[in-house]
């Protein structure tokens, strides 16, 4: 189904589309809330014909993940797993760590939920078994190339050199493969003698290597949950849902022991069942993930559940068995996943809430110490310069109490000349209302961007001066909105709001508070780096370049000695001549570019 700007917003299938698509135009039939939804906004159909129910999953399964149509239910990320890759058509095999399952001939072990866990191991079967590192293409190159340092330090059996034979070297490959597989007595018990071995002949220093390395394995192995199951593979699926959200914890078992777990979140709509959300889920992270166990044991009985399996049957290349357990120790696991979804769950809620009461909790905080009624949208502006030169202009913009970062502009200032920070205000509010307006006045009203959307309150990083430059620039323009003004104490803090004419106390340690000085700190943190990156390009420079008689010396004493534009401009004529290395001429050009009448 395409929507009116071509784009896909929903793929289904069904043996009958006539039936199928006929039954969402019928008034009786009651699809749900979602699907009048989708109705609404469907512009024409598009169809393809498939040979049998299981091409139709598989396209179906591939559209969507291709093109994320809006009304079809989707995982909201897209998750890889790292593998151990044993290079087995190598000579001198190797051991990669790898996140695609290839048929190349090498062996693969997992997936893995953790990529440290992964790295861990394999720097420990390298250290374990002397496996070589390298991408050196052997016995071609045997001795073209100086041994590494893992060679020297006696954790590389040295390959490269033709140090050792192939047959002898794949004895310790087959180690690692048992290794990898969990069998960890055999080679704990090599390494208990040989550390014992080494402690009776006072060697303590190899000793204390090889007390390590029995530790690391230890750690290995307790990663390896062991279950009460078999053998098997197996992937335990079950989820726990909300009103608009869900999330799907996958118990990943692989030779019978629970190597790790992952969740997913996964959007709702009204009208989605629990049956359809795990059959959706199955059908979207299978099309995904390159490993498919041999047995899937699911919460619910799904409608397609001999379709989905015969699919993944198919994918495999061997027998897969989707099951819903109903009784024993199966069915406790997929009760412990349903129980675990259920807390990820709970915690993003959590979350969630938090992030709500700093966003529009702050939000609504602001707008009832203004009075205003539902004000989302906030705009705040600020200037930035060196000694008045060239000033810019930052324009940020906050929706719902978060950073609308599309939204925001930033402005040279064109018509102001010297540090006037109250007419370089006027002339960046007058622009961005302005072409605003005309904006709004060439599209017929439609607001399109950010300069013909409007805010609900404007905040100007200034008390009463910066709220009537706002104010004055909105009367000329004809525009009715409100404007408040941020007021700090004798320590650049903000202390309240500057609104209609008083001064409003705020709570400092409120949410409102904290999200006034994200915003302001924001307008800061844009306007320098746009002046930063101007000044590193070389366009911008001090006002005092421009004044006859003032090269870089006579800057440099005049700005050590008055700080700033502003002590400047009210230093007297004789002050600025007493300045070193300033004579009469000077300090007049300096005193008349501050006072031009004069």
């Amino acid at each position: 189904m395409h929507g009116k700007n071509d784009e896909i917003i929903y793929v289904g299938k069904a043996l009958s589309l006539r039936n199928r698509v006929r039954q969402y135009f019928q008034p009786s039939h009651d699809e749900g809330l979602k699907k009048k939804q989708m109705v609404q906004n469907i512009d024409y159909f598009e169809f393809i014909v498939t040979d049998s129910e299981m091409e139709a999953l598989i396209l179906e399964c591939n559209l969507i993940k291709e093109y994320r149509p809006k009304y079809n239910t989707m995982l909201r990320d897209d998750k890889t797993y790292p593998y151990i890759e044993v290079t087995l058509t190598e000579a001198y095999p190797r051991v990669l760590f790898s996140r695609k399952l290839k048929k190349n001939g090498s062996k693969f072990f997992g997936p893995f939920t953790s990529a440290g866990a992964v790295h861990d191991t394999i720097d420990l079967v390298q250290k374990l078994y002397k496996i070589r590192t390298c991408a050196q293409k052997l016995p071609e190159n045997f001795g073209k190339n100086r041994p590494c340092l893992n060679y020297h330090i006696g954790q590389c059996l040295g390959p490269c050199q033709g140090n050792v034979d192939k047959d002898e070297y794949r004895k310790n490959v087959d180690k690692v493969i048992e290794f990898l597989n969990g069998d960890y007595y055999d080679t704990l018990k090599d390494l208990e003698a040989k550390m014992y071995a080494a402690s009776e002949e006072m060697d303590f220093e190899k000793a204390a290597l090889y007390r390590d390395l029995i530790e690391s394995v230890k750690a290995c192995a307790g990663r390896q949950k062991a279950t009460q199951l078999d053998g098997e593979d197996r992937d335990i699926i079950a989820m726990a849902k909300a009103t608009e959200d869900a999330v799907v914890q996958v118990f990943f078992i692989r030779g019978g022991k629970m190597i790790g777990r992952e969740h997913f979140f996964i959007n709702v709509r009204v009208d989605d069942t629990d049956e359809e959300l795990l059959q959706y889920f199955l059908e979207d992270y299978y099309t995904g993930t390159p490993f498919v166990p041999r047995e899937i044991y699911v919460q619910y009985d799904l409608e397609e559940a001999e379709l989905i399996e015969t699919w993944l049957t198919n994918k495999k290349g061997a027998r897969v068995y989707l099951r819903t357990p109903k009784r024993g120790a199966k069915e406790k696991l997929v009760e412990l996943a349903a129980k675990n979804a259920q807390m990820v769950l709970d915690q993003d809620r959590e979350k969630i809430k938090k992030e709500e009461g700093r966003t529009i909790g702050a939000m609504k905080e602001i707008s009832t110490l203004l009075g205003l009624p539902n004000a989302s949208r906030m705009e705040a502006f600020d200037i930035s310069n060196i000694s008045g030169f060239q000033s810019v202009g930052s324009m940020v913009v906050f929706e719902k109490g978060k950073p609308k970062r599309s939204d925001y502009r930033k402005f040279k200032i064109k018509t102001v000349e010297g540090p006037n920070d109250y007419a370089s205000m006027y002339e960046v509010l007058n622009r961005r209302f302005s072409h605003g307006l005309e904006e709004l006045e060439e599209n017929g009203g439609v607001i399109e961007d950010s300069f013909t959307k409007f805010p609900d309150v404007i905040m100007m990083d200034g008390g009463k001066g910066q709220v009537h430059i706002a104010e004055q620039v909105l009367a000329e323009l004809g525009l009715h909105i409100p404007v408040a003004g941020m007021v700090k104490d004798d320590h650049h803090r903000t202390r309240g709001l500057y609104f209609r004419d008083q001064e409003l106390p705020i709570d400092t340690h409120s949410e409102g508070f904290k999200l006034i000085t994200r915003l302001q700190d924001e307008a800061h943190r844009f306007a320098i780096e746009y002046h930063r990156s101007l000044r590193s390009k070389g366009q911008v420079h001090s006002f005092l370049d421009d004044i006859p008689g003032i090269g870089p010396k006579r800057r440099k004493a005049l700005m050590k000695r008055f700080v700033s534009a502003e002590k400047m401009a009210e230093a007297t004529l004789e002050e600025l001549a007493a300045t070193d290395g300033m004579n009469q001429e000077a300090a007049a050009n300096v005193f008349n570019y501050f006072h031009p009448m004069n």
